[in-house]
């Protein structure tokens, strides 16, 4: 089995992370220590993410208590969110979009054509293909499963605003670098290319005034 991000690993990554890229080593010594943590199974993380999509932090959880409210406290099981009436979906703040998108991961969860375990095992590329055939969920939402759900240390968020935004500014590059241009200078992260994103991230809050 592949390896999944623990306290050990992280510490492995920043010691290689530091010794192969003076730049990032940069970063990852003023930032310290890595906090890349798991979040909860597949399923959830994947119903937060359709609830967070394209909306600010507080109006994404403010529509994730309503909606959990209306499931006695907590996250509806799939068999409950696919046959959920339309009214207490909306009642939640959730658009016909997201609705649609919700009952898409719900069905397939129920169905077992997406399950937990089956996700666990399977590798990195494989997931993405598996869950972004899903109703809203895209290349972006998958890589962040990856990193953040099932903890794999190697995943390169190449769409991601924030970790082209960092690459840009902290390697000198003219524009935000596309696909191919970061995976390129991704290569020498390799195999701990979450966490390297994870000190991209840090890196713009490092440069806000």
């Amino acid at each position: 089995m592949a390896d999944r991000i623990d306290e050990a690993l992280l510490e492995r990554a920043r010691r290689s992370l530091r010794r192969r890229d003076p730049v990032l080593g940069d970063v990852i010594r003023r930032v310290g220590a890595c906090g890349l943590r798991r979040r909860g199974d597949p399923y959830r993380y994947l119903v937060r993410s359709v609830l967070f999509q394209q909306i600010t932090g507080a109006a994404g959880s403010a529509i994730e208590k309503r909606l959990h409210a209306a499931y006695g406290g907590r996250v509806p099981a799939p068999a409950q969110l696919r046959v959920a009436e339309t009214e207490t979906l909306r009642g939640a703040g959730l658009s016909r979009q997201k609705i649609e998108s919700l009952r898409a991961i719900a069905t397939a969860f129920d169905e077992r054509s997406l399950d937990a375990r089956r996700l666990a095992r399977l590798p990195d590329d494989a997931v993405v293909e598996a869950v972004t055939v899903v109703r809203g969920v895209g290349e972006w939402t998958a890589h962040m499963l990856l990193m953040f759900s099932l903890g794999r240390p190697d995943v390169l968020p190449v769409g991601d605003y924030g970790v082209r935004k960092a690459a840009r500014d902290l390697y000198g590059l003219a524009d935000l670098p596309k696909r191919k241009e970061l995976e390129t200078l991704g290569e020498a992260w390799r195999p701990y290319r979450s966490i390297a994103a994870w000190y991209l991230w840090r890196s713009i809050e490092l440069a806000a005034p």
